[in-house]
């Protein structure tokens, strides 16, 4: 019968996996901690600085004892942003040089479409989830201590998108970004006056200097990477060397060994991670002031944003790539769930 059937399926398989459990030998364990050393040691180092912290916040560390404390973390984030930059330019610039023109086009094309509609899905569902959950209810004292909020037109802001995308100097764009500022000017206008009203047999009319004030929008510059110009450039730089053939051959190499270069770091300063994390989690329970406080203040944003991203990974990308490929997407997630599970 069926039943039958799938009950000696299940002793089939019960029977190989029990005696895969018995061949397992000494090399096979210490095979399995090489190749997920990383992962363990990460995973550790999270649950050793969450004990090291509770462990010495009765301590009552000063401001300057906690920032030497976390000291080794700060150390590993500034090593990681060091070669963002880098990692980033020559990635992209490998990439593309080994793209054939047409296919990189489409690709390319494929790729805005595609980000321009989840971005607007996430956006929708971010802004529902908020709506609905209300993550920043409760917290309008710590909000008034803030300071005011500063104005900014939509406008003004799409334009500073697009000005991004093109930094007039590259040097700069490393370090920062434009920013569209406010200021205030005074306007001097003529304004024609009716005196109509205060003399009703001889109407006149004078002409009045009025002085207005009004907000006008200035070029200015904030601190930080500016990714997106970097990104439209390398993108533009890799294709023109791709299409230049032998000519570009050289441009290709020396970007293929900086990509390399900066990947064998990366691989290098990812082994110091475990002990970065340790400290940056210790030091941050350490500098809490109050522990119940903060857990009210971000227990719901944590939940709206877990949330938002279930719906966003479980529901919305895989309905889009049934839609697409008319495939299982949990078929294709399964492929990459080692990926998923090690990010």
């Amino acid at each position: 019968s069926r039943m039958q059937r799938i009950r000696e399926g299940v002793h089939i398989r019960t029977m190989k996996a029990k005696r895969k459990v018995e061949e397992i030998s000494k090399d096979d364990v210490l095979a399995f901690l090489r190749k997920n050393a990383f992962v363990l040691f990460t995973v550790g180092a999270v649950v050793a600085g969450i004990i090291l912290g509770f462990t010495l916040r009765p301590y009552k560390m000063t401001y300057r004892e906690v920032k030497y404390f976390s000291f080794p973390g700060e150390l590993l984030m500034r090593m990681l942003q060091m070669l963002v930059l880098p990692l980033l330019v020559s990635s992209l610039i490998t990439g593309m040089a080994a793209l054939d023109s047409k296919a990189s086009g489409k690709m390319g094309m494929r790729a805005v479409i595609y980000y321009m509609t989840t971005t607007f899905i996430a956006v929708f569902i971010g802004i529902l989830i908020v709506l609905i959950i209300h993550p920043g209810k409760g917290s309008k004292e710590e909000f008034g201590k803030q300071r005011t909020i500063e104005q900014v037109s939509p406008a003004d802001a799409f334009l500073d998108l697009i000005r991004n995308m093109f930094p007039p100097n590259l040097v700069q764009a490393c370090t920062q970004q434009f920013k569209t500022t406010y200021g205030k000017r005074v306007v001097q206008l003529t304004v024609t006056v009716n005196d109509t009203l205060f003399n009703a047999t001889n109407g006149s009319q004078e002409l009045l200097e009025v002085s207005r004030e009004e907000v006008i929008p200035l070029p200015g510059q904030v601190s930080g990477v500016n990714a997106l110009g970097l990104v439209v450039f390398s993108m533009c730089f890799g294709l023109i060397i791709g299409n230049m053939k032998e000519q570009g051959q050289l441009l290709r190499d020396f970007f293929d060994s900086l990509n390399e270069a900066i990947m064998q770091l990366v691989a290098i300063i990812m082994w110091y991670a475990p002990v970065g994390i340790l400290f940056l989690i210790a030091g941050k329970i350490v500098e809490m002031d109050d522990l119940t406080q903060m857990g009210g203040q971000l227990g719901m944003y944590t939940v709206t944003v877990i949330i938002g991203l279930l719906i966003h990974a479980v529901l919305i990308l895989p309905t889009l790539y049934f839609a697409i490929t008319r495939q299982n997407p949990f078929v294709f997630i399964g492929g990459l769930l080692q990926a998923l599970v090690t990010a």
